[in-house]
């Protein structure tokens, strides 16, 4: 029996995702826990997803913080499940994004792994998205090899959908490689607004979204953006949309009120996802849900209206809890790469081939 613990902190920023893995090899959840973000933290990695005055500095500070919230939750996972630090074989710790420019050739994650092996006493595998970038791939999503691993033996053509600060596509068709890539905006620009607008981190299953309308001009406006014209292999992140570039579309409409801006914005992820989807692979039998997104019912209910042949379900159909996916990830991905498993996909990323990912820092 070989124990992982995964790490996953993502675009949202509201908290660290830890979990307990069992590789056997099938891929079995054991435990979890969750580690809110707190203010503070959140709004300098923020910052730092931007150039700023001694960024430098506030990286390394800002990792540290992250690193020993990290720390945290894992000593406290471990003292749940009654297990010792060498117990486990390695922990996979994504770190958080707070570049990625794989166009320009790099893409960055900072979470300081020497030190969370130094306070775990357990060996790190970090850094996984690099050496794909480096063999000339997008670096994400990565998540697509897992969900393969996870789901190819259903029957038919299936698609999984994870929907956090922003939203991508894994596809699995019997007989072909895994594809995959990133639609678009997820959660990211309906937290922003609502933040905002409302002083919330997030709208509670859609509810303010719902109260609103779509508006046709600003939804035009949203689509015209060049990202969603381009085929896969793509990724996006907070670098194309954030803030400003929803206040330049806003600031050529006459006048709006803020619940239709977010209905507008619900709509934007919703027709962002399936227009790819269709796209990209016909005859979708079953999209399966993973993420904070499956829990914002009017999107899952806005999902199913667009994709009428298919049935659209969050992956706890499969047993698999849909907030615990990508953690699970980084703990598998750990174990590939401990094991020189190849867990890259050129048919995603569009890396010129398969690579073993990721750093190992050992215990």
């Amino acid at each position: 029996m070989a124990l992982y613990i995964g790490v996953m902190s993502g675009t949202s920023l509201d908290g660290l995702d830890i979990a307990l893995i069992e590789q056997t090899p099938a891929i079995r959840l054991i435990a979890t826990h969750y580690v809110p973000m707190p203010d503070t933290l959140r709004a300098d990695l923020l910052g730092l997803c931007a150039s700023g005055p001694d960024e430098i500095a506030r990286s390394a500070i800002a990792q540290q913080q992250w690193v020993k919230l990290a720390a945290q939750g894992i000593h406290t996972l471990l003292a749940q499940q009654h297990l010792a630090p060498e117990d486990i074989r390695a922990i996979g710790s994504h770190g958080q994004t707070i570049r990625h420019e794989p166009a320009r050739g790099f893409t960055v994650q900072i979470g300081n792994p020497a030190l969370l092996t130094e306070l775990t006493g357990i060996t790190v595998v970090s850094d996984f998205r690099s050496r794909d970038v480096a063999a000339g791939g997008q670096g994400a999503p990565l998540v697509p090899a897992f969900h393969e691993a996870l789901f190819e033996e259903q029957p038919g053509n299936r698609a999984v959908l994870n929907i956090g600060g922003f939203s991508n596509l894994s596809l699995i068709e019997p007989g072909k490689p895994v594809a995959g890539f990133d639609c678009g905006p997820g959660n990211v620009l309906l937290d922003i607004w609502i933040h905002r607008q409302r002083g919330d981190n997030y709208d509670r299953d859609g509810q303010w979204a719902a109260s609103g309308r779509a508006l046709p001009t600003l939804l035009k406006s949203l689509l015209s953006d060049p990202f969603f014209a381009g085929k896969g292999p793509k990724s996006t992140g907070r670098e194309v949309f954030n803030l400003p570039w929803l206040l330049h579309h806003l600031g050529q409409l006459p006048e709006f009120s803020a619940e239709d801006v977010q209905a507008t914005l619900l709509e934007l992820t919703a027709l962002t996802i399936v227009e790819s989807l269709q796209s990209a692979q016909q005859d979708t039998r079953e999209l399966l849900v993973c993420g904070g997104g499956a829990h914002n019912t009017t999107l899952m209910n806005r999902l199913a209206t667009l994709l009428p042949r298919a049935k659209v379900s969050s992956t706890s159909a499969y047993g698999v809890d849909p907030d615990w996916v990508e953690a699970m990830a980084f703990a598998w991905l750990a174990h590939c790469c401990l094991e020189g498993i190849a867990a890259n996909r050129p048919s995603v990323t569009g890396a010129r081939g398969l690579r073993v990912l990721g750093a190992i820092y050992p215990a």
